[in-house]
């Protein structure tokens, strides 16, 4: 199924994550310009103005848009702003579209609209086998589809964030540590000792999980091939690290609700 289904025309699509906003301008198939914010911001009609404002007045022919997001607030204010001032049509990716692979979760509505923008990323990816798609955020997902379409499932762990954060704040002395590329796999303060332990730990923790769902793949699903992505704020840091092979797609989640918007365009006229 081809993904240049609204080419010609501008479409914003926003990503509302736990911690980051980011929103493209779409022209066709290709973004064209980008803005973020932090989330926490953008949950007041003045918050949502003072960072759309400018895009709107450098695209005034934006017409559309369509949002991912996974914070229920800033959704609510994201989107009626937009919805009265763009004129046109503001959709919300959900599990009730038309999808552009079989899903299979319990209970449907409960898979975030990130992680369904990432499936419908995934399905765009060419060539024949399954495929891993890992976000690497505030909490790391692994969402898996078979070769020939199908949801096969996922797994939730925490990110690297929420894991120093749990460390400092579950403990009486241990501090809290920025995350960042390690010295080297042991430390030798207290700092480098809880840099290393979560760098290394979520590395490993990822790494071992695409193992053991690539030989489930194979046993259970005869996928011989199986690709892997990821998006997401991490992604970067986890692939100068992963011990395999790692696509990085640093704007998936954008990509796959502009083409779940292409799929749906219209659905609700």
């Amino acid at each position: 199924m081809s993904e240049r289904l609204v080419e010609g025309n501008l479409l914003l699509v926003v990503e509302i994550g736990n911690t980051t906003l980011v929103a493209a301008v779409f022209h066709g198939d290709e973004p064209v310009s980008f803005v973020s914010g932090l989330t926490s911001e953008l949950i007041s009609s003045s918050g949502v103005s003072s960072l759309f404002s400018p895009v709107l007045a450098r695209y005034p022919e934006l017409r559309d848009a369509v949002l991912s997001s996974v914070v229920p607030a800033a959704e609510q204010a994201v989107g009626g702003w937009l919805e009265e001032t763009l004129g046109g049509e503001v959709m919300r990716v959900n599990s009730s579209m038309r999808l552009p692979f079989l899903l299979s979760y319990d209970p449907p509505e409960a898979l975030g609209p990130d992680r369904i923008a990432l499936c419908a990323r995934a399905s765009m990816i060419e060539g024949s086998g399954a495929v891993i798609a890992l976000d690497v955020g505030t909490a790391i997902t692994a969402d898996t589809l078979a070769s020939d379409g199908r949801y096969l499932g996922g797994i939730i762990m925490p990110g690297l964030e929420l894991m120093a954060d749990v460390l400092h704040s579950g403990t009486a002395r241990l501090p809290r540590v920025a995350v960042a590329l390690p010295g080297g796999i042991l430390g030798r303060s207290t700092e480098e000792c809880i840099q290393s332990g979560v760098v290394w730990g979520c590395v490993s923790g990822v790494e071992g999980m695409v193992s053991k769902i690539t030989c489930w793949l194979e046993e259970e699903h005869g996928e011989k091939e199986v690709r892997v992505i990821a998006t997401g704020g991490h992604a970067p840091l986890l692939a100068r690290l992963f011990d395999g092979t790692l696509r990085i797609d640093g704007h998936a989640v954008l990509h796959g609700a502009r083409y779940l918007f292409a799929l749906n365009r219209g659905a609700s006229g």
